[in-house]
């Protein structure tokens, strides 16, 4: 069997040279509920208090601590951060949307996953007790603006 080589990483990218510009990014992800599980959360929710408003503070929480959790990411100032919900009934599903922007020399993208994963994680802690079948699935960068590598909108 043989062995790929691969890259020794040179650890954070020198971001020290590039412009302070505007970045926004969104990102979403999803969250399966049995339908039994599904019809408690939008009817009664749960024993531990609002699981929307808990999600979206865990979600602000998580995308502000990015590069605590993740090794590589730099330290920004986050202009905003927006938390949205969209259910979907036929599939028993919840959508998590996270727009973050910053004005800085790096772009936001880490920011927007990481508010996105937080609130599905929370979401699943809070409904645990309704549906241990539950699925966290689809995490990804849904469009991106600023930067050197331009704008992204995912088709």
């Amino acid at each position: 069997m043989k062995v790929k080589v691969i890259k020794k990483s040179d650890g954070m990218v020198d971001i020290s040279g590039k412009s302070v510009t505007a970045r926004m990014s969104i990102a979403t992800g999803t969250i399966r509920l049995s339908k039994k599980a599904f019809g408690i959360l939008l009817s009664a929710g749960s024993p531990k208090g609002d699981v929307f408003e808990t999600a979206k503070v865990a979600a602000i929480m998580a995308a502000k601590a990015t590069p605590s959790i993740i090794p590589l990411c730099h330290p920004l100032v986050l202009n905003k951060v927006n938390i949205g919900f969209e259910s979907h009934l036929k599939s028993s599903m919840i959508t998590v949307i996270a727009k973050v922007k910053s004005d800085g020399k790096t772009g936001v993208e880490m920011e927007a996953l990481t508010a996105v994963s937080a609130a599905c994680l929370t979401i699943y802690d809070m409904m645990k007790w309704a549906d241990k079948t539950m699925v966290i699935s689809d995490i990804q960068v849904i469009e991106k603006r600023g930067g050197k590598s331009g704008d992204f909108i995912k088709s």
